[in-house]
């Protein structure tokens, strides 16, 4: 049976270059990268060089760049962080964010709610983007932090971050961006963008699961979450984990190297799969803005009011012929609720559920797609049924 991996925006598979770098830091280059001697600064060049490369694609300096376990780390860092050290130093306790954050974000504000924050929950359009206006309406004397994710991961949705951090800078107020998506796929300059902090994850590049990355402007304080040692400038204890550091930025590397030809591919190869979708499904809904969004990812949905598809179904047979899709987050895929971020765009229940999210790769060919095509017209038509 012929298997195609659409399901990139939940994970990418490891680059064979990625696993190579890594190797030797698994064996003999095992060093403490704390420790004084000749193997602990063995691994602490790994670990400075790695965290170099990451703050070099980021227009950051290498000391705004922290390594952690992954990105809903980096999330949970940023909101917890800087509401607990807001709070105690400058008595605000108002947090603004989105309601088609990633869990990772919305949980976290979930968490600080009942530890007696406020929290703005914005509204998104159709596309699912985000109106800084309504973000900059919401704005009190106890605002401290605004999170806004700088492309959406269900939809692929990409947010005007640069006129929000402009202004929320020009306020005085913390700006954070879930950039775990768009990271490697659109370009992302943290100067441009005006963001105080920025979370990053490497499995979502061709990198290693277990390892992420936060960008803290120099000069932000936040509280850790970690209490212990005093690696990572003291924002996170913990040995760091050299190897899984050296593949973040051997992936990094490699998504710069492929570039903007990569991209190009990817999002020719999606148009084209949009393109045959609407035209053997006349009841297909577009979710997000494929135009103005991530190159990698379409989001669709069957319009319930003009075919009956049971959502669980439509996927379990995509997955009997060998075709790897989720229809929302990765978090969330075991379970068949509706997508929060397809129902705060207007999306009825039955429609959320009737959902694809195919998202491309590197190694993605025409005939993957021309497969998973023809098996999805087959499954439609046998499963759908007239509402």
């Amino acid at each position: 049976m012929r298997r195609v991996y659409l399901d990139h925006t939940a994970t990418t598979p490891l680059d064979p270059q990625v696993f190579e770098a890594m190797k030797p830091y698994f064996g003999e280059k095992y060093g403490n990268a704390s420790s004084i001697h000749r193997f602990g600064q063995e691994a602490r060049a790994a670990l400075d060089g790695s965290r170099e490369v990451i703050a070099r694609q980021l227009g950051a300096s290498a000391g705004e760049i922290s390594f952690v376990g992954s990105g809903t780390e980096a999330d949970n860092m940023a909101l917890k962080g800087v509401a607990w050290h807001m709070l105690r130093e400058h008595q605000k306790n108002h947090i603004i964010t989105s309601c088609v954050e990633h869990h990772a974000v919305l949980e976290s504000c979930s968490a600080l709610e009942d530890e007696g924050f406020a929290v703005s929950y914005i509204g998104v359009n159709e596309s699912g983007r985000i109106d800084p206006d309504r973000v900059f309406s919401e704005i009190r004397p106890s605002t401290g932090l605004v999170s806004i994710m700088h492309a959406n991961n269900e939809v692929g949705t990409i947010n005007a971050v640069a006129e929000l951090g402009r202004t929320l800078r020009e306020q005085g107020i913390l700006f954070h961006t879930d950039a775990v998506q768009s990271f490697g796929k659109i370009p992302i300059d943290v100067q441009a963008l005006s963001v105080d902090l920025l979370s990053l994850s490497a499995h979502k590049i061709y990198g290693p699961k277990g390892i992420g990355a936060i960008f803290i402007r120099k000069g932000v304080a936040l509280d850790r979450l970690l209490d212990g040692g005093g690696q990572e400038r003291g924002r996170r204890a913990g040995t760091e984990n050299v190897p899984l550091a050296v593949g973040f930025s051997k992936a990094a590397e490699l998504m710069q190297h492929h570039g903007e030809n990569e991209q190009l591919r990817i999002r020719g190869m999606r148009d084209w799969l949009l393109g045959e979708l609407r035209s053997r499904f006349p009841f297909l809904i577009v979710n997000g803005d494929p135009a103005n969004g991530l190159p990698h990812l379409l989001n669709i949905s069957f319009d319930c009011e003009k075919i009956c598809i049971d959502g669980e179904a439509l996927l379990f047979n995509l997955d009997l012929a060998g075709i790897a899709v989720t229809s929302g987050s990765a978090c969330t895929s075991g379970s068949m609720t509706p997508s929060h971020v397809l129902l705060a765009m207007g999306r009825d229940p039955r429609t959320a559920k009737a959902t694809i999210r195919f998202s491309l790769g590197r190694w993605t060919q025409q005939e993957d797609l021309q497969y998973a095509a023809d098996s999805l017209d087959e499954i439609v038509n046998r499963i759908g049924s007239k509402p």
